[in-house]
């Protein structure tokens, strides 16, 4: 049933997302349209570094807000992990690596491919292309 959905498809052509994690985000988002920037569907899924101050203090340690979609925050997750097992999207691989370098430990990397492969996701579903492997 999901299958048939062209949303879900679009997002299948993505390496390391096959048709349940994309049924997940596909329900789990909604119609794409909604959002009107990249920026919100990371907020929806509360991947967005919420930055802690008051007053004079800052804090210099900020987390994800962990405000939105508790499915659709751990389908993304989830769907980093298989996508960099074994270098399936050579995209994300980059990425990780990258902010390895960076000396970022092992789940803040995987946050950061989440946000990543969130504005891949919602590029992919506003334009109606599927994903181009470099």
């Amino acid at each position: 049933m999901a299958v048939s959905l062209p949303e879900v498809e679009l997002l299948q052509s993505i390496p390391g997302i096959g048709e349940k994690l994309a049924a997940v985000i596909v329900a789990e988002t909604g119609d794409i349209s909604q959002f009107t920037s990249p920026k919100q569907p990371v907020a929806f899924a509360g991947l967005d570094p919420g930055v802690f101050s008051s007053g004079k203090f800052t804090s210099t340690s900020n987390r994800i807000t962990k405000r939105g979609s508790k499915r659709l925050r751990r389908a993304l997750y989830v769907a980093v992990q298989c996508g960099l097992r074994n270098g399936a999207n050579p995209r994300l691989k980059q990425y990780d690596d990258k902010k390895k370098k960076e000396g970022k430990p092992y789940k803040v990397a995987v946050i950061a491919c989440a946000n990543k492969l969130l504005h891949h996701m919602y590029a992919i579903l506003c334009k109606g292309e599927p994903y181009k492997t470099p």
